[in-house]
């Protein structure tokens, strides 16, 4: 079934994607399946984005996201298409969902199960069973706003924001995550490891909204999966869909710039120029790019009455991220599949990540070990990993210089795992390698090279986070982690439904998958 080339002679259906992250190939699929024309963009040699694959020496590295939460989002691809995800992907469930290591050797199972996560609070500090059953409960009320009634829906006019501000009032949406636990949690370290999701789509949980508090029951009512083959199946599966359907795909393909022409009450986005001069007209562009960058570099700043420069460049985003990959000759049975490995400080680090932007001694670790799930991405009787630390981006008065930093700060991180959790780990290295902020900027295209793009701030969501409808060129959309919903993957997914939802309809062409108790907000 190749459902776009029944309108693939229409006039107004032809469309260019910029970027195949997962928001990328979401929007290119969403789009392609009823009745545009889609051309799917990346600069890179293999689809993904941030979900590059690295191969060496038999071992296969994710390099971007490794948890899978929602899996409905990915599921409902392959539906609108007329395709089982099951005919493509195997996503096999990991359990715990992390294995949080504190400073002092201690571990906390922490997983979805409640009897199991009572036992080890009661274990910790017995008052805090019941604040942690009103904490789910309220993570859980949280979630039912955020999530299923918001997540999906465009915040592109002021009165969409407005209509939520009682919700958000009700439900404490003023409040930091750490400050919402801290209502419910009394035991500092059980304090911590209610309020460390916010870190995994790139927010300082003493400063985002309490309402990325979601999280945790989002994880609890689908659980943590793992793709077999690793993260890069999923994009293959995508990338194969989306050719299936009638899309075109084109690899090493650099935008340099989004062209306009103008318009009636702003200019119009016509296509796009690549490197080398080259262009492709398209009635309707989706960036996939980081927001930041899209912006700044590949629009003339003459066209941008909102997104000016100063506009850009005052705006706050997340961290940068020090992500190690390497493989090693024998298994580590131990490990388990995710381990957060938490240093001796939490908030002065994250001070200093987000707010002094300077590289401390410390470290807090999030340790990824697929092959506790899936042991063929290593060669037999080995084991493949990466190891990520949040750092500063490079927005400091003087940023980390990481081409000279980079070797001796993944040697401290090897030595502190090999006196903890990977014994022998340095004598045991087949290969390694590690990427860096510089790497988000060059290779990734990341403003300051931030890890999760715009950082997810109260006044940095919904009405005022980068709007998925461009406020400065018509028939430029936004997708990806920069914009709203925001990062993570099932927030990078939720983008393209947005976007599906804003952009016109075509006469007599598939109309996409019915929207849930559809309240959008054209």
């Amino acid at each position: 079934m190749k459902t776009g080339t029944k309108t693939a002679m229409q006039s107004g259906n032809r469309v260019v994607v910029i970027g195949s992250g997962f928001g990328g190939l979401a929007a290119a699929i969403r789009l392609q399946a009823r009745g545009y024309q889609v051309t799917l963009l990346e600069q890179r040699d293999q689809p993904g984005g941030r979900a590059y694959v690295y191969r060496d020496a038999g071992f296969v590295f994710d390099a971007g996201p490794t948890v899978v939460t929602a899996p409905y989002l990915i599921e409902e691809l392959f539906s609108l298409c007329g395709r089982k995800l099951a005919d493509y992907l195997t996503l096999l469930p990991v359990t715990p969902f992390y294995r949080v290591r504190f400073h002092d050797g201690r571990y906390f199972e922490y997983s979805g199960n409640t009897e199991q996560m009572l036992e080890q609070i009661r274990a910790w500090n017995p008052p805090d069973v019941d604040g942690y059953l009103r904490f789910i409960a309220e993570s859980e009320r949280i979630f039912q706003v955020g999530f299923e009634q918001l997540g999906d829906v465009p915040f592109h006019r002021l009165t969409d924001m407005l209509k939520i501000v009682p919700q958000m009032l009700k439900l404490r949406s003023h409040l930091s995550v750490y400050s919402l636990v801290s209502r419910f949690i009394k035991h500092p370290d059980l304090r911590v490891l209610l309020s460390f999701h916010p870190l995994l789509v790139g927010a300082n949980p003493f400063q985002t909204t309490s309402i990325y508090a979601l999280i945790l029951y989002l994880e609890r009512k689908w659980g943590v999966w793992f793709a077999q083959g690793g993260t890069g199946s999923i994009v293959k599966a995508l990338a194969d869909l989306f050719v299936e359907i009638g899309g075109e795909l084109r690899l090493s393909s650099k935008v340099e710039q989004i062209l306009v022409e103008p318009g009636g009450l702003k200019p119009r986005a016509t296509g796009v120029r690549l490197t080398g001069g080259a262009e492709l007209p398209a009635d309707l562009v989706i960036s996939n790019a980081e927001v930041g960058f899209t912006y700044r570099y590949l629009l003339p700043e003459e066209v941008r009455r909102h997104w000016s420069n100063d506009k850009v460049e005052n705006t706050r985003y997340s961290m940068g991220l020090f992500v190690a990959y390497f493989g090693t000759r024998r298994r580590y049975e131990d490990c388990a599949h995710h381990t957060i490995a938490l240093g001796p400080r939490y908030r002065e680090l994250l001070d200093d990540i987000f707010f002094h932007k300077t590289l401390a001694e410390d470290f807090s670790l999030y340790v990824h070990r697929p092959t506790a799930t899936d042991p063929s991405l290593a060669p037999p009787g080995g084991d493949a990993f990466y190891v990520l630390s949040p750092v500063p981006n490079l927005r400091a008065d003087r940023p980390v210089d990481w081409d000279s930093e980079g070797e001796r700060y993944r040697d401290k991180i090897f030595a502190f795992l090999e006196q903890t959790m990977l014994p022998g780990l340095r004598s045991e290295l087949v290969t390694s390698r590690f990427i860096t902020p510089h790497t988000f900027r060059d290779e990734l295209s990341s403003l300051h090279g931030s890890g999760f793009s715009v950082e997810p701030t109260l006044l940095q969501s919904a009405y005022f986070r980068p709007h998925n409808r461009s406020e400065d060129v018509e028939g430029l959309y936004i997708v990806g982690g920069g914009t709203h919903p925001g990062a993570g993957l099932p927030g990078v997914l939720s983008t393209a439904k947005v976007v599906d939802r804003l952009v016109p309809r075509l006469a007599g062409a598939p109309q996409g998958a019915p929207i849930a108790g559809s309240h959008a907000h054209d």
